[in-house]
């Protein structure tokens, strides 16, 4: 019988279990998390049921502190309002992030640069845009009013651009308005600052910012990558020299908890699939 508090081996998880359990990791006990739908809804379930079980889980379309016995097909499910404090709507869960009680937010982005700014509007001149994105949603609401924000995205060169398109989200150093001078974000929200982007989450690694200049760096690589071939897919220097090295598998216990109790129907996470 395998222990399950034992790490997994290459093959017996995907990627996408890998990237969840990451995420997982990023939420601490007693905490108030903000979650979209997908993969960070089964992350913030699965640090229920390990390692935080006194998180607070807001769903942006209103329910507050939900322990769903069933995975929610989207944020707006009903399922969402099982065993929850408040079944509200928007205008409350926005107004608790605002009131700055949301301490991280999970996000999704089309490209983020250096500095951790996050465009889901468009790509190309925002007036004649190469392509139009589905917009910025409650994007740049939980990115400025949580206290750490955490990416996930798929891993291309092209959406790792040195500057993005367009800024829906601000990062770690942003323009002033109307000098256009570039400014580091606690100058520019001066009280009204609680924190940013904490973190990045890709198909490739896992990449953090500095605290004093807001650069991002890689923290870990996904197995299979290398933090060269993760810089050679990024169109701005990526800092490499603070890697720790691989992404730590997902254990026994974590799989099996995402694929058996959370997702057994596979609605966001495919299970492995044995060769």
């Amino acid at each position: 019988m395998k222990d399950m508090k034992q790490l997994a081996q290459p093959g017996e998880y995907t990627l996408g279990d890998l990237m969840t359990v990451a995420a997982a990791r990023e939420v601490r006990d007693n905490e108030v998390v903000f979650a979209g739908t997908g993969m960070p809804m089964i992350a913030i379930m699965l640090a229920q049921r390990t390692h935080a079980p006194r998180l607070k889980l807001i769903f942006e379309a209103g329910t507050l502190d939900g322990r769903p016995r069933e995975l929610p097909t989207s944020v707006g499910d009903p399922r969402c309002e099982v065993g929850a404090s408040v079944a509200s709507g928007l205008y409350e869960a926005f107004s608790i992030a605002q009131r700055g009680y949301v301490d991280l937010g999970f996000l999704g982005g089309a490209e983020v640069d250096e500095y951790g700014n996050v465009n889901t509007t468009a790509i190309g001149d925002y007036l004649n845009p190469l392509l139009r994105l589905t917009g910025s949603g409650g994007n740049p609401d939980i990115n400025s009013f949580a206290k750490r924000t955490v990416y996930i995205m798929v891993h291309e060169k092209r959406r790792f651009p040195k500057n993005v398109s367009y800024i829906t989200s601000p990062g770690w150093r942003v323009k002033n308005w109307p000098s256009g001078e570039w400014i580091h974000r606690r100058e520019l929200y001066g009280a009204a600052f609680r924190g940013g982007p904490s973190a990045v989450i890709s198909t490739a690694g896992v990449f953090r910012f500095d605290e004093e200049t807001g650069r991002m760096y890689l923290d870990t690589y996904h197995p299979g990558m290398s933090p060269e071939r993760i810089r050679e897919m990024c169109e701005f220097d990526l800092d490499i020299s603070r890697v720790r090295g691989e992404t730590v598998p997902p254990t026994y216990e974590e799989i099996h908890l995402i694929h058996n109790v959370l997702d057994p129907d596979e609605i966001f996470l495919a299970k492995p699939r044995k060769e």
